[in-house]
């Protein structure tokens, strides 16, 4: 840098103080990345392994204190026991919802309950407050308008906000003897927080991507020691979506091959194994920008090439569960680059003591390629192998923890291994890590699941204590798992990328169900009947005789078409999507037509691809089966009115104007009601199909007005009546078999 004299009253600086002023403006400069960057080194503890604790969803709320009670009363002590390097609390702090749950905005009351609890949580669990990272979850940001406006709660009230990180990317690094600990939180909140149900999914930025990139990358040129990477944040990648230049948190995951990330927000009723293994793979598959059908992306290559340099990137994506409902709670180690969790419900049980085996690994939740590559090329000392090494946390003193193996080829648990596990103490260490020696070559099998591990704790009072069976590989063969179809459908999909996908191939097929037969019928005359259809059997001329039959009844075709290009082309209807003070905005496929800030009157849609929990269940669950209802009810007037004309003995002339009344009154009348004609059960069927629809779009029309704070006259006239009026002209139309 080229010094610069400078001038003050008419004399030089003098070259001390010019120096003296350069290594203050230095020092402010190094202070301001510093801060910015959000990094703290925080000493890790024991010199071979460091635990964090995670919580999520605790959705506070003034309906429901039991939340913050049980909060208070459970989590406090149990985190003096575990004493935790952090606690992690990932996002949905506090609710948002009214009583009847369909109103969805800020309320300040939960926010100073949620403040309190935290502050006497603190107090009660002898940490210290900076140890305590909070993160914004989308019932957060219900309602807000902006950052750090009146409505910002989060920013007044949370411990991020009363500490100071107020940025979207905060780290903190845990430091031991061996290696750095690498915890990097995002806030993917969309920046304009709309009420619910349309905020519900993360919206990262490119500008948040790269200061995460930044953030990860911290250590990788500063550091002698290994660096294990953890990220944590709100949203699963599932319901994640992609920045405006296409760049994803995944993306930036793999290319600094996190551990883990660790996650919320799905809660536990889709299941307890919402866990989802990414390994970058070389291969183009286009499926996989949408799906993975399973919990493990690939399989791991039968050999491991050690000249290769660093294994395949990969890593781990945790959803924890919440403490809404289930009282979940998270004790997530790592142990010599070795991470593993226990997941718990601190309500369900007494816990007199929690038992967390760090190694040998879980064969089902570890990092197959990395960990694979570590053991056939050495890339770690051979010692990280030598023990079995588990935490323990108890209320009562420790008598005795035993480690157990058990072998399952011949089809039963047989005990191989039983082992007295002792306390692990040196001068930096806090006493919960247990060891004991074995054989560990003994214990190397191409199976994931041959060998199974389990620990007891024994306290003075006599209690006993046993963990779960898990499977374990030596040699880092991978146990695959499978997910439920509730699991698939929240983790598997990327719901992000398919809400297009599947908002146009539904369009698309509904246009073509009413255009295709009219295209038919005009432009090449191809006529399709019922007679026709009797004539000459078959699916396609079933299907076109039924949607011909639509197309004849003009009004009702008419009407079905233009209100899809009224879906496609104009606003739904109109709602107040800030928790208060802004004007209402309307709402179109694309999302909420939301003012611009720099006031100019320009608008740009946002909540996108939030919306599809509005506009796909109203086209796939409302629009599409109304559609079919009325084709099958013009239909059921054609098979009607052929009986008719068959017990009648007249011809389909004879249906005239002065041949009606006789035809379809007096005795031919009752003749045909004895005949069981007259009751029409398919017809029926579908007017209870027809009412099931209204109550359905009804209901959501309901949901809609709480939700919005919207005029039903006013602000969804359109949306709110087509669909009755439709279903109610299409069975008044079929009535009669003229």
């Amino acid at each position: 840098m080229k010094s610069r004299t400078e001038k003050h009253d008419g004399n030089a600086t003098s070259p001390k103080r010019g120096s003296m002023r350069v290594f203050i403006a230095a020092v402010v400069i190094v202070c301001s990345i510093y801060c910015c960057s959000g990094e703290r080194v925080i000493e890790g503890g024991s010199d071979s392994v460091v635990w964090v604790v995670q919580l999520s969803d605790l959705h506070f709320s003034v309906h429901n204190p039991n939340r913050a009670l049980d909060f208070n009363n459970l989590v406090g002590p149990a985190l003096s026991i575990i004493n935790p390097s952090l606690v992690l609390i990932t996002g949905d702090l506090t609710d948002g919802k009214s009583k009847d749950l369909l109103t969805m905005k800020q309320n300040e009351d939960e926010w100073v309950e949620y403040k309190n609890v935290m502050d006497g949580v603190i107090e009660r669990s002898g940490l210290h407050k900076r140890l305590f990272f909070d993160l914004r979850g989308n019932h957060d940001s219900f309602g807000v308008p902006v950052i750090g406006g009146s409505f910002d709660f989060f920013s007044k009230y949370s411990i991020n906000g009363q500490m100071g990180r107020n940025g979207s990317v905060n780290s903190v690094t845990l430091e031991t003897k061996e290696r750095k600990h690498l915890f990097v939180g995002i806030d993917s909140t969309m920046s304009t927080g709309l009420r619910g149900p349309t905020n519900l999914f993360g919206h990262p930025t490119d500008q948040l991507l790269r200061d995460l990139d930044l953030e990860l990358s911290h250590w990788d040129s500063q550091s002698e020691k290994p660096v294990t990477k953890i990220s944590f944040g709100h949203f699963p990648l599932s319901f994640s979506a992609p920045s405006s230049s296409g760049r994803t948190l995944k993306d930036v995951f793999l290319k600094h091959s996190v551990s883990a990330y660790l996650c919320g927000h799905l809660h536990s009723r889709f299941g307890k194994n919402l866990k989802r293994h990414h390994q970058l793979s070389n291969r183009f598959l286009s499926l996989q920008s949408f799906f993975q059908f399973n919990i493990h992306q690939n399989s791991i290559e039968s050999t491991v090439n050690c000249s290769s340099g660093a294994p395949t990137q990969e890593f781990w994506e945790w959803e924890m569960g919440d403490w809404r409902k289930n009282r979940a709670f998270r004790i997530l180690a790592i142990d010599r680059g070795y991470v593993s969790y226990i997941d718990l419900d601190l309500k369900s049980s007494a816990k007199h003591a929690i038992v967390l085996p760090t190694f040998p690994l879980d064969s089902r939740f570890m990092q197959t390629s990395s960990c694979r590559h570590n053991y056939e090329c050495k890339s770690v000392p051979s010692s990280s192998y030598e023990t079995i090494r588990a935490l323990v946390f108890s209320v009562s003193p420790v008598e005795s923890v035993v480690a157990r193996v058990y072998d399952s080829q011949s089809g039963n648990l047989d005990l191989v291994v039983e082992a007295h596990m002792t306390k692990h103490t040196d001068e930096s260490s806090r006493g919960n890590l247990y060891v004991a020696r074995w054989n560990y070559k003994a214990f190397e099998d191409t199976s994931p699941d041959r060998f199974w591990l389990q620990i007891e704790v024994t306290d003075n009072m006599g209690r006993s204590t046993l963990t779960e069976l898990r499977p374990f590989s030596i040699n880092s063969r991978s146990f695959m798992l499978s997910w439920t179809w509730k699991e698939f459908l929240v983790m598997g999909c990327q719901w992000a990328s398919l809400y297009y996908p599947l908002l146009f191939s539904s369009l698309f097929f509904l246009f073509t169900f009413l255009a295709l037969p009219k295209a038919l019928l005009v432009f090449q005359k191809n006529t399709y009947t019922y007679k026709n259809f009797i004539a000459n059997k078959g699916i396609v001329n079933g299907v076109l005789w039924i949607l011909q039959d639509l197309c004849r009844v003009r009004t009702l075709w008419f009407g079905w078409l233009g209100y899809l290009f009224y879906l496609v082309l104009f606003p739904w209807f109109m709602g107040q999507v800030f928790t208060e003070g802004k004007s209402m905005v309307y709402m179109t496929y694309m999302g909420w037509a939301v003012e611009t800030s720099n006031g100019k009157g320009k608008h740009e849609f946002v909540g996108s691809p939030d919306i599809m929990v509005l506009v796909l269940p109203h086209i796939l669950f409302v629009v599409l089966p109304a559609i079919f209802v009325t084709a099958a009810l013009t239909s059921e007037r054609v098979i009607y009115r052929e009986r008719v004309l068959a017990f009648s003995g007249k011809k389909r002339d004879d249906i005239g104007s002065n041949s009606r009344r006789p035809l379809l009154n007096g005795n031919h009348r009752s003749t045909i009601s004895n005949s069981h004609l007259g009751k029409r059960r398919i017809r029926m069927l579908l007017c209870v199909a027809c009412l099931a629809i209204c109550w359905k779009h009804f209901m959501n029309c309901r949901t809609l007005v709480k939700a919005y704070d919207m005029n039903p006259v006013l602000h969804f006239l359109g949306y709110g009546l087509s669909i009755p009026l439709l279903l109610a002209y299409a069975v008044g139309k079929t009535r009669s078999a003229r």
